[in-house]
Formats: structure tokens, C-alpha cells, sequence
């Protein structure tokens, strides 16, 4: 099966989608439904975007990691459900569905008491229960777990997208040193990663051995973030491609944190603009490649 064939076509509607933002996306309000986290105690909120018509056989999957904002709108006025989700990760979803995948918006922060998230520049206040290399790696294998339970999704073909701070949790959660899963590898865990603008610190995680992913990573990056280091970021895949990892990074000119933000504020930013175009279509080819079967 190759869905990128099929989906091809419709490669530059959803981009335009995307950088408009003037869809109603009524008619694409995902499912809610929860599953357990790997830390077996929270009970997290998935919203699943599915392929639309029947399918016959099973499809690749996709886990979604909102950033320290969660996944909501900054405009849900205390209703964070399915029609509150942000329009960045509404158009994610959307994407996927429509490249015939199944994808799931993992809240993590909503079940732990913090449905609004967290405001810029708060990093050393959050609390522990959200950290990013100890605690929501955890959530994406609780995510990954519902995903293969499901009957129209392959098992072995599932990815992992992350931005900003759910970013760096994707990193983690692809690290030889996965929580969770001993020895992990793409069969077992997850087949691939796409990685947007994360912080690459990772709380001195890799300081000492080095980072390495057990499957293919890709990472984007603006050189004009204002919150995390497009520099450090590029310093980590250089030292993992040393040791053997296979991991890339994409680094834009003049883009910012959030570069892929469909809101008319962030796209009118031509780097922005320009850099979401290209990263739209570096995802669909990178996940087509590692997701889909021969």
C-alpha cells in the first residue's frame, strides 16, 4: 500500500488550508476518547481523526504531542473539548486524516489539572507531573497502546509528531533510553518521529552518553525562535549522527517558534509562511516513507 500516491493530489489544498486557517472544520470535529497513560495512573484524553470512508484494510497512525500551551485554543473560554482545539493541531489532524491515517491529539495536560497549559517563559515553574523527559514520553506510549488496540490501524506503523515542548517529549520517547520499553526499536515502539522547534536541553538527559533515536527522526527548526535554540538543536542531531543516529534536522531562515501556527499573525511572517509550505510537505513524504508498507 502506498497512500502518498492517493493523497498527492490534495498536497497543495492542504497547505493552503493550513496557511489561511479559514476552514470551519465543523464537519472534521475528531472523536473523544481516553486511555491509560504508561505511567498506569493517568487516565489521558485522546481526539482521533480518522480517514474518511470505509477502509477495507488497516492504515497508519500517528500520535500528536501539543506543546506547554496544550492543545487547546487560547480563545476556548474554559470549554477545552473537540471544538476547542487549536487550529494548528485541527490542521494537523486534518492532514493525516487525509493522507488516509488514523491520528490521535494526546491531552496530557487537561487530566493532570491544567487544560489551559502554561504561559511563555514559566519552564522553571511547571510542575512535575508535565515533565517532558520524565513523565510525557509516558503518555505517548499510553497513546501508542490505544492506537494498536484499534482494528484499523497497522501496529507496526505508527508515528510520532511533537511540537515545542511536546517536541522534546518526542525525543525522548524515541531515545535508546525510552521509559517504558526495554531495548526498544521501531517494531515494538514507534516507526518514525517529526520533531518541530523543540528545546533540545532535555534536562541534561544526554549530556553524558549522547542522544541516539531507535527509529528515523526529522527535525524542524526556525533560526529566529524566541523561545527554544535552533543551535542547540542542530548541536545534539550532529553529535546522534555521530553516534550512529538517524536523525536530520531542517533549520529555517528567519522562522520563529511555532512557525507552523496557521493563524494570519504568525503566516504573515514570510519565513513562516514559507517554512510551514516546506515542512507540510517534508512530514507527508518522511512519515509516507517510514509508515506506510512497500
Amino acid at each position: 500500500m502506498r497512500l502518498r500516491a492517493a493523497a498527492a493530489s490534495a498536497t497543495a489544498g492542504l497547505i493552503l488550508l493550513m496557511l489561511q486557517a479559514t476552514h470551519a472544520f465543523a464537519a472534521d470535529t475528531p472523536e473523544r476518547v481516553t486511555f491509560l497513560s504508561a505511567d498506569r495512573g493517568t487516565t489521558l484524553v485522546g481526539y482521533v481523526y480518522t480517514p474518511e470512508g470505509a477502509h477495507a484494510a488497516r492504515v497508519p497512525a500517528v500520535v500528536m504531542m501539543h506543546g506547554r500551551a496544550g492543545p487547546y485554543s487560547k480563545r476556548a473560554n474554559g470549554v477545552y473539548d473537540a471544538t476547542t482545539l487549536s487550529k494548528r493541531h485541527q490542521a494537523w489532524g486534518r492532514i493525516w486524516s487525509e493522507a488516509g491515517y488514523v491520528a490521535v491529539m494526546v491531552d496530557g495536560f487537561g487530566p493532570r489539572g491544567y487544560p489551559e497549559g502554561f504561559p511563555r517563559f514559566s519552564y522553571g515553574e511547571r510542575p512535575e507531573e508535565v515533565n517532558e523527559v520524565t513523565v510525557r514520553p509516558l503518555d505517548a506510549y499510553g497513546a501508542l497502546a490505544y492506537l494498536r488496540s484499534r482494528p484499523d490501524v497497522l501496529p507496526e506503523h505508527i508515528g510520532l509528531i511533537g511540537w515545542s515542548n511536546g517536541g522534546s517529549a518526542g525525543l525522548v520517547t524515541l531515545s535508546l533510553d525510552a521509559p517504558s520499553i526495554q531495548k526498544p526499536n521501531a517494531r515494538i515502539g514507534f516507526a518514525a518521529a517529526l520533531i518541530f522547534y523543540p528545546a533540545c536541553g532535555l534536562k541534561g538527559q544526554f549530556e553524558e552518553d549522547g542522544y541516539v533515536p531507535y527509529a528515523p527522526v526529522q527535525v524542524f527548526h526556525g533560526t529566529a525562535d524566541q523561545e527554544t535554540s535552533s543551535a542547540r538543536c542542530a548541536a545534539l542531531v550532529e553529535r546522534s549522527r555521530k553516534l550512529g543516529g538517524e536523525i536530520s534536522i531542517t533549520l529555517y531562515p528567519g522562522a520563529t517558534h511555532g512557525f507552523d501556527d496557521p493563524s494570519r499573525k504568525r503566516q504573515r511572517n514570510p519565513a513562516n509562511a514559507a517554512a510551514t509550505v516546506d515542512a507540510v510537505e517534508k512530514a507527508r513524504d518522511f512519515f509516507a516513507q517510514h509508515l506506510e508498507e512497500p
